[in-house]
This record gives C-alpha cells, sequence and structure tokens, in this order.
C-alpha cells in the first residue's frame, strides 16, 4: 500500500466525462469538484499525493496515504489477509485491499444506525479468534422516535457481508441528544471487551452506576457479564458499569508490557485527561474537573480534587480534543517503544507521550495542521503506525507513517 495507490484513487474520485468539451473543460471540471469537496470540508485539503518526510525528536517518517475517499472515518480494524475495515460514521463499514484500493462497496449486513450529530457507526473490533470464529464487533449510536443511545453488535464477516448479526449491548436509558456517545471498543488479554461510553451531553448521569451514560462498561464476547464486574449484584446498578465519572472517552489502549488499560477523554474548554482504567474506580466528572463551562468561563463542579475520585495521569488545557489512542510496541520506530500515540481533533496533531511508570514525562506533537482532524491511531501488525482523517467523502483518509532516512 504505497503513495502511487492514492493516485489511482484520486484519480478515481475527481476525474468526470467532459462531453464534447475536451480535455480542458475536463480539467476545470475537476477543479471545480475539488473546490467544491474542499469547502464541504471547512477548507480542509486533501491530503498530498506524495509521501511527506518529517522530523521527530526520535525518528524521521515519512506519510504515506493508505486510501482516499472515505466519510468521516472512525475506526480501523486490520484484517489477517491484509485488508483493512474502516467504520464511517455516516452508517458503512469499509474495506481497502492491500494495494490501497477503497472497494466501492460497503459491507452488507451491518445494523441500522443513528447517524445525526455525533453518532453514527462509530468503533471496530475483531474477536481475538477471528481467524477462527470470523466475529467482528461494532459500536454504534441507534434508537428510534428521537431516543437514541450507544449499543455494541457483532455480526461473522463472510467476504463483504456480516451474517449471524446480533446485538450485545445496549446502553440505557437512550435519550434524545446527539452529543457524546464515546465510543472505542478494545479486548483484554482476557478475552472480555470494555466499551467507552459518554455522558451524553447530561453531565449528572456520569455518577449514577444505575445508568451507563459517563461509564466504561465490561462485557462478554458473548454479551455476558463477567461476575467480578464491580457493581454485579448491586442493587439499582448497571452489572456491566466498570468505571464511573467519564465524560465522553474516546480512547483506549491496553499497554502489552505491563497489561494497564489507558484510557483519554474529553474535557469542556480544556481538562482533556488521560487515565489509567481501574476496577470501580469513579473518575470526577462533573463533580470535579479541570475544564471550564463553555458559556460563563467558570470552572466546573467544585474543583480539582476531591477524596474518592481519580487525579487524571495527564491532562490538556486547552483542550486538543483527543481521539484515538495506541500503545506502540512495534519494532518499526524502536524509539517510540512504549509511547502513547493520541490523534487530536482539534490543533490537527498527533501527540507522542513518553511513559515512567504511570506517569507522562514528556510530549511531542506532530503532524500539526498537516492533515486535518485525526480521528482514530493503531498500531498496525506491519509495526507501523495508521491514523484516520476525520473528514466528509471523498477526503475521509487512512495514512500510515512509515521510517524515512533522517535528513
Amino acid at each position: 500500500m504505497g503513495t502511487s495507490s492514492h493516485s489511482l484513487v484520486n484519480r478515481r474520485f475527481f476525474t468526470v466525462a467532459a462531453p464534447g468539451g475536451g480535455a480542458k473543460r475536463a480539467r476545470r471540471l475537476q477543479g471545480a469538484l475539488l473546490a467544491a469537496a474542499v469547502a464541504a470540508a471547512d477548507a480542509v485539503a486533501p491530503p498530498p499525493v506524495r509521501a511527506e518526510v518529517f522530523a521527530s525528536e526520535e525518528h524521521a517518517f515519512r506519510v504515506v496515504v493508505v486510501a482516499i475517499g472515505l466519510d468521516h472515518p472512525w475506526g480501523l480494524a486490520f484484517l489477517p489477509d491484509g485488508r483493512l475495515l474502516v467504520t464511517e460514521r455516516s452508517g458503512s463499514l469499509r474495506t481497502v485491499n492491500a494495494e490501497g484500493r477503497l472497494d466501492p462497496e460497503p459491507v452488507a449486513g451491518v445494523p441500522r444506525v443513528h447517524a445525526s450529530g455525533q453518532g453514527g457507526l462509530l468503533d471496530v473490533a475483531l474477536h481475538p479468534a477471528f481467524r477462527e470464529n470470523g466475529w467482528v464487533y461494532l459500536s454504534y449510536a441507534a434508537g428510534r422516535w428521537g431516543r437514541a443511545g450507544t449499543e455494541v453488535a457483532r455480526g461473522r464477516l463472510r467476504g463483504q457481508r456480516l451474517e449471524d448479526v446480533e446485538v450485545l449491548f445496549r446502553a440505557l436509558p437512550k435519550s434524545g441528544s446527539g452529543r457524546h456517545f464515546g465510543s472505542r471498543l478494545r479486548f483484554a488479554p482476557d478475552g472480555h471487551l470494555f466499551v467507552t461510553l459518554g455522558d451524553r451531553g447530561d453531565r449528572h448521569r456520569a455518577q449514577d452506576p444505575g445508568d451507563h451514560a459517563g461509564s466504561i462498561v465490561r462485557i462478554r464476547d458473548d454479551g455476558g457479564i463477567p461476575p467480578d464486574n464491580p457493581f454485579f449484584g448491586v442493587e439499582g446498578a448497571r452489572p456491566e458499569v466498570y468505571t464511573t465519572g467519564n465524560r465522553n472517552v474516546q480512547g483506549l489502549a491496553f499497554e502489552p508490557e505491563t497489561g494497564l488499560l489507558w484510557s483519554h477523554e474529553h474535557g469542556p474548554r480544556g481538562g482533556d485527561e488521560v487515565n489509567v482504567v481501574r476496577r470501580g474506580v469513579n473518575y470526577g466528572w462533573p463533580v470535579i474537573s479541570y475544564g471550564r463551562e463553555y458559556g460563563s468561563g467558570e470552572p466546573v463542579g467544585e474543583g480539582t480534587h476531591r477524596d474518592g475520585m481519580a487525579q487524571p495521569v495527564r491532562q490538556w488545557t486547552p483542550s486538543i480534543a483527543p481521539s484515538g489512542l495506541t500503545v506502540y510496541d512495534g519494532d518499526r520506530f524502536p524509539g517510540w517503544r512504549g509511547n502513547l500515540f493520541v490523534g487530536a481533533l482539534r490543533f490537527r496533531l498527533l501527540a507522542r507521550l513518553v511513559l515512567d511508570g504511570e506517569r507522562v514525562v514528556h510530549e511531542e506533537r506532530l503532524l500539526e495542521d498537516r492533515y486535518g482532524r485525526i480521528r482514530d491511531v493503531r498500531t498496525g501488525p506491519d509495526g507501523l503506525l495508521y491514523l484516520l482523517t476525520d473528514a466528509p467523502a471523498p477526503l475521509g483518509a487512512v495514512l500510515r507513517l512509515e521510517p524515512a532516512p533522517a535528513g
């Protein structure tokens, strides 16, 4: 999957027939279509055709456009045959082949989603035994009569179709808000599935274990509930709840060497947080926060500390609007091993966080304002980093970071 594939895909989306006008008219029409697409994307330019090379504190790297033409891509998974699975927030599950070709036909059998506001088709994950069972897991917003919530379903991938589709989890109660659905999916080494959820724009729901909103939940791979969940058997609580006090978690990743589960979440006007996820912990929202109210600018809650509520490992003020998270454990960038990589929607960058145990001791900002809003970050099976850019069709793209010679 190299830069030449981007040229082919780019031509596929912007080359049109010129009825009777010749090549010059075709070029003018191409330019008009591209200009309209850029305007619709809020002036976000398409990624360059050639791979750009960048310097960082540890490695020189190039950014290769793997595929373009996606509509607000949200989540990414790597199939054993070399293809990529990519979700589009509008409701389609797409495949990209090993040569970077985006299949024009989406995967069939995907559950109907509520694609409104921040909702839609969100994350995608493969079962740890995918080679044997073919299970693909999807998180998405769903509902009717104006009320929606995050759900998780799975189906067996057969060719370009999901079969045996079943809903495993529904976040309850549903609401009419179009905000803060979460939602990331990560399988633990023991096979349990973690699902991140948002507070749905109603902040006080995050402190109620009888409400899924504002929590991280933990379920079995078939949707069952592990009996060692902290609220299992507790009267009035939702047994799937694993943590509380979360505003809107859009990053979740396991650290392979330690087994720690890292997360990050959005704060209001600052106070984005990086946390270590632990059983039964209350992360404070909205009682404590480093963020401020959107209208007045006043501090949220009663301050930044309270007994019994966790402090973030790192917080960003002003907000970077984090989305997507990976702990890099590949061998292609040895100086980055064990670092957290965080996509940012605001400032349009990739943040590299250096860890010392459970402390963030250094941050480097990469690609700032070069490729638009970065929605997801993954470490590929090839040891390279993959990014999704959050842009409307035809500008949403899959990018890959590869080592490059210094200088």
